[in-house]
């Protein structure tokens, strides 16, 4: 007899237009057989432990062609980042017991049929959580943008949009490392003063306050900016143009701005600055760099550890709490990496 546990899920309810709401996410409760099906070589059946809230969700939520992730499914469970335990494995690296970090269901149990991008915890003695953000994909994410793509020399002038989020929060404290001088905006005084004050920028400011993003730019950057770690896009990426010095560089994260829009902004106008200064403009996705990631916890596990990096975490409890948790990132009300706690153990 196969042993079975409930099951509880986040299913997506329709595809979204404009703004997400948490009526758009609901959850059902469904039975789930605690052992992997025989046909499935490769697979792992885990506990889910903790979902990461990301802004690329906002794009599965629609209905998107030629994206690099597809869309979610109506009527199916949405799935994300997370940290889990094995419950149950048919691939001989992976046993029961382990603890990894992937692409999972939004769910309390997921069967896994690829181990393809999935991640074994070996450092189990810092914070699980942490793997769904400092440790995990954000954090590679702000180690390939800013060390790989930006090239980043001591002394440069660095300007980090969304920069309290989970991405943001890390990339001005590699850069503070580094040697650079790093401001950083946000959109609260609450989140402008953790950037001084907690995570060690130079200077940060709330873009929601600011009439003309130009003369911000100028104001905080009198020299021109040297690198620019875009999660934004929009307005603040055209005033940044603007404003970037030549032979500048710009890693292009995200566009969050432009993601609950139902019809496309008026569109960026001033690109010819990336001709007249020399600039190297690049987007990146974090998978095609998955082969740096070891070199990436060589360096940042030790800075945790030392408590040189300083994390933080806007925490929900409880898989009925993910919708809210989800949702309220579009809308910036999260404070740190947005985290959903399923189970801690």
């Amino acid at each position: 007899m196969v042993d079975e546990a409930s099951n509880k899920q986040v299913i997506l309810k329709d595809y979204v237009k404009g703004f997400p709401k948490e009526s758009d996410l609901i959850l059902k409760n469904s039975i789930v057989k605690l052992k992997i099906p025989y046909q499935c070589n490769d697979a792992v059946l885990v506990k889910n432990l903790y979902l990461s809230c990301d802004p690329y969700m906002r794009g599965r939520m629609g209905k998107t062609e030629s994206s690099y992730i597809d869309s979610f499914t109506p009527g199916s469970t949405i799935t994300g980042y997370g940290v889990a335990k094995i419950v149950d494995s048919s691939n001989p690296d992976f046993k029961k017991g382990d603890l990894v970090w992937g692409l999972t269901g939004w769910e309390e149990y997921s069967l896994i049929r690829s181990t393809r991008g999935l991640f074994k915890i070996q450092n189990a003695d810092l914070p699980l959580s942490y793997y769904t953000g400092i440790l995990g994909m954000p954090g590679h994410t702000a180690y390939i943008g800013f060390y790989e793509i930006c090239s980043p020399k001591k002394g440069k002038y660095v300007f980090v949009s969304a920069a309290s989020g989970a991405v943001g929060q890390l990339v001005g404290q590699f850069a503070k490392l580094f040697g650079c001088y790093v401001v950083g905006s946000a959109g609260s005084k609450d989140k402008v003063d953790l950037l001084k004050n907690k995570f060690g920028f130079d200077d940060a400011f709330n873009y929601k306050e600011e009439a003309n993003l130009d003369e911000a730019l100028k104001r905080y950057f009198p020299d021109g900016i040297d690198i620019y770690f875009d999660n934004v896009g929009g307005k603040m990426l055209d005033a940044v143009l603007l404003n970037m010095r030549v032979n500048g560089r710009i890693a292009v994260c995200g566009m969050i701005s432009q993601y609950n829009l139902e019809d496309p902004d008026e569109g960026t106008r001033n690109l010819l600055c990336l001709v007249t200064k020399r600039i190297r403009m690049e987007g990146f996705l974090v998978f095609d760099y998955y082969n740096l990631y070891p070199k990436f916890l060589e360096m940042v596990v030790p800075l945790v550890k030392q408590g040189k990096i300083t994390y933080v975490e806007d925490v929900a409890e409880g898989l009925e709490n993910a919708p809210n948790a989800l949702v309220g990132l579009f809308s910036g009300r999260n404070v740190g990496k947005q985290v959903v706690v399923v189970a801690r153990e």
